[in-house]
């Protein structure tokens, strides 16, 4: 069992930065597979990002490569998200999840564990 909790969600303006962070809990978190996923409004929860157990290889959807970067520190038990050139586009409630398949997974139906989400607004 694992229980996430997000954390560094805000409102921003277009082009700024902001830093999720996603506490686990539980010993065995160096097992999972992470990853963040999001829900703009109306939409459908889309995968944004994933990162392998060891941290030695991440995964990102298309429409953020370049801008974000996923990284995980095992002793902490956290993973984060860094979100550089904010748009608009990006505005969801942000997710943390976890996984224990071996491969970096990008379906939401891959994952077993989910946080509560943190609500990120970026304005134009």
């Amino acid at each position: 069992q694992v229980q996430l909790v997000e954390s560094g969600g805000g409102l921003v303006q277009a082009g700024d930065s902001l830093r999720l962070s996603c506490a686990a809990s539980g010993r065995t978190f160096s097992s999972y597979t992470m990853g963040w996923f999001r829900r703009a409004p109306g939409k459908e929860r889309e995968f944004v990002a994933a990162i392998s157990w060891s941290g030695g290889r991440g995964r990102y959807t298309d429409s953020v490569k370049g801008r974000f970067t996923i990284s995980r520190d095992n002793a902490k038990n956290t993973v984060a998200l860094q979100m550089n050139s904010l748009n608009p586009e990006d505005t969801a409630v942000y997710y943390c999840a976890a996984t224990q398949r071996f491969y970096i997974a990008t379906q939401e139906g891959s994952y077993d564990y989910w946080g509560q989400g943190t609500q990120v607004t970026v304005s134009s």
